[in-house]
């Protein structure tokens, strides 16, 4: 078996072949950009591939190869980037470890190769990673700082969801997910945070993690990570799981607290939702400021000010950070207008942890309390397909004028959520949901509630089978 060997990867001249297993993963897709800027030949191979991430790899001219078949390592590449999607039993897996060729996982290579030497700002939490890191990037660049970036996502204020400027910062998501099948810790562990913001700790991951104190410790390996005295961790001060985790370190790093609670060194202290926005007045140490963002969602809102409070304590001008938030454009398939017409706006988002789920609805209860909302969920995720959580969805749904339930796409032997019964009782406790049986049948229900003042809220944490494009290519004809 080879063993992952990054002093080969550091060999490698412009022009080598780099084979990234699993290629379409938001993480996996980012580092085939940065590899191609770097010079290198990419290509790849997976079986899941759905927008955004395959539109980006077209663009970028990147061939997908649809499978994890042995034929993928033939001509055989000067190295391979294995994603975590990747097990020991797929045919093109046993290739690679039957072969000489070179591998290691993607953290591992990040962290060496792109993280080590640099002003590393690792965003980390159960929720609000992608968007955070993505404000991150965004306002380093009104800062002109010229960010290199991966972020889980494609953001809009970028052309692409990666950049490999080498300049002194680099913003990166930090998963809490397994790094690879050979390396089972998390992703952030190689990323040698020197800014880390931590949004929250709860509950997820059910497939690798047994519950949330085997999710603390995963964070606690976060913690661990920091080893330089100048670092700083920026936190939601109002999670009292990371207040925990917290407690059992002597930690010497410098700690930053942010939240609602007018006791955290950053807290909101009002916020009144617009039309085009949020507008917010913020405590930052002793200062009040007040200022806009384009967001909606309380949530968004605290993502934005972790990012104000880190940035500002690295003495960056807090006044262009600010003004990043003004012109901040969001991140695809998160809060995302897919279509309108005088009858109905559709939007799509990322959400699939109840709690991700029950934010999202209400930030766009606050944004559109004229219109009726429908929302459409997918339990996709290998979480949500498991029964760990079907009480709390019913709270999730409280603020949707309608909910939906989408049977599942994407099964597996191990699923235990049931559609119905999370249908049944959100109908019990007052809403109105339905759970349909079929593709077709969700999509004929959806045209029938298209009416004016009505808006359809699709949240899948996946490609949704097509949904959404196919009720909008319905209702469009």
């Amino acid at each position: 078996m080879n063993s992952p060997d990054l002093e080969k990867f550091r060999s490698l001249k412009k022009g080598a072949h780099i084979h990234l297993m699993g290629i379409c993963g938001t993480a996996m897709g980012s580092l085939a950009g940065l590899l191609k800027e770097k010079g290198f030949k990419i290509t790849g191979s997976d079986q899941n591939v759905y927008p955004p991430m395959s539109t980006q790899l077209e663009s970028l001219g990147v061939p997908i190869m649809k499978g994890f078949k042995k034929e993928n390592l033939s001509p055989a590449p000067d190295f391979v980037v294995v994603g975590n999607v990747i097990t020991k039993k797929m045919e093109e897996t046993k290739a690679l470890l039957n072969s000489e060729i070179p591998f290691t996982s993607l953290p591992s290579l990040l962290g060496e190769i792109f993280l080590k030497e640099r002003q590393s700002l690792v965003c980390c939490g159960t929720h609000g990673k992608t968007t955070t890191t993505s404000m991150a990037a965004w306002a380093l660049e009104t800062l002109n700082q010229n960010p290199g970036f991966l972020i889980g996502g494609v953001p809009n204020n970028f052309e692409y969801s990666f950049s490999a400027r080498d300049s002194e910062w680099f913003v990166i998501e930090g998963d809490e997910y397994d790094t690879a099948f050979f390396d089972k810790v998390p992703k952030f562990k190689h990323y040698h945070p020197k800014n880390t913001i931590l949004t929250g700790v709860e509950f997820d991951h059910i497939d690798i993690y047994d519950d949330l104190e085997d999710v603390k410790k995963a964070f606690c390996i976060l913690i661990e990570s920091i080893k330089r005295e100048d670092s700083v961790l920026v936190y939601n001060g109002d999670d009292k799981n990371i207040k925990d985790i917290l407690n059992r370190y002597d930690t010497k790093f410098k700690k930053l607290s942010y939240g609602l609670e007018s006791y955290n060194d950053s807290c909101i202290l009002k916020e009144r939702v617009t039309d085009k926005g949020t507008e917010l007045l913020v405590k930052i140490g002793d200062k009040e400021i007040q200022f806009f963002g384009s967001w909606f969602g309380t949530y968004n809102s605290l993502n934005f000010l972790s990012v104000l409070t880190l940035l500002s304590y690295r003495g960056l001008d807090i006044n262009k950070i600010i003004e990043s938030a003004k012109s901040y454009k969001g991140v695809k398939r998160r809060q995302q207008k897919i279509y309108e017409n005088s009858s109905v706006t559709v939007f799509e988002d990322f959400a699939h942890h109840p709690t991700a789920v029950k934010s999202t609805i209400e930030s766009f209860k606050l944004r559109y309390p004229e219109k009726e909302i429908v929302a459409v969920f997918e339990p996709r995720s290998a979480t949500s397909r498991r029964s760990v959580f079907q009480s709390d969805y019913v709270k999730s749904f409280k603020s949707s004028d309608q909910s939906v339930i989408a049977p599942v796409s994407k099964k597996s032997k191990l699923d235990t959520f049931s559609t119905q019964s999370l249908a049944d009782d959100i109908n019990k406790s007052g809403g109105d949901a339905l759970a349909p049986k079929n593709k077709e049948e969700l999509i004929d229900f959806l045209c029938s509630k298209v009416r004016k003042n009505c808006l359809i809220l699709f949240m899948s944490n996946g490609s949704f089978d097509n949904i959404p494009k196919d009720f909008i290519e319905k209702i469009s004809l």
